[in-house]
């Protein structure tokens, strides 16, 4: 992503505010203009890496990454991974769980307040899952996250600490 368009556009607007007050603002515009770029570009960095932490958030287990290539941004997108469908069993001693390649698809009855409820519905319909699936997704991925050890441990001191992932 080639960054000089804004920021031309930017110097650009600046000169047109500046000519409101005089030949002097204007001159002091001109002459601050090419020391800001910098300033301006890492400012863009900053703005378009927030961009992408939120979007991350949402994506997840999926993310976006920005990298710098010289002076300018390249966004790196991970797509979460395909998610198998699951067939909805119940097992008991007469019918035989069904296999997919993870293993057998065992049923759990999840009781959850009201509001709850909706606000999972709302997400998973956000989403294009069905609430099987999108709670499947979502241990997954918190399961995941465990398994790499990034979890804080409750009770401890959390400052300097750095969350990622995502939650609704």
């Amino acid at each position: 992503m080639d960054l000089t368009p804004y920021v031309d556009n930017l110097r650009e607007e600046l000169a047109a505010v500046a000519e409101a007050g005089g030949e002097d603002a204007r001159a002091l515009a001109e002459r601050l203009t090419a020391p800001l770029e910098s300033a301006i570009r890492l400012m863009l960095l900053d703005a378009l890496s927030a961009a992408a932490s939120e979007i991350t958030r949402d994506l997840a287990p999926g993310s976006v990454d920005v990298r710098l290539r010289g002076r300018d941004p390249n966004f790196v997108v991970t797509s979460p991974p395909a998610e198998a469908p699951f067939e909805e069993t119940t097992i008991n001693s007469t019918a035989p769980a069904v296999e997919t390649d993870e293993g057998a698809v065992a049923r759990i009855n999840l009781r959850v307040p009201e509001n709850l409820k909706q606000r999972i519905e709302e997400a998973a319909g956000r989403d294009g899952l069905s609430v099987n699936a999108w709670l499947v997704r979502l241990a997954s991925a918190a399961l995941e996250h465990d398994h790499r050890g990034r979890r804080p441990q409750r009770g401890g001191n959390l400052a300097g600490q750095r969350y990622t992932g995502w939650v609704r």
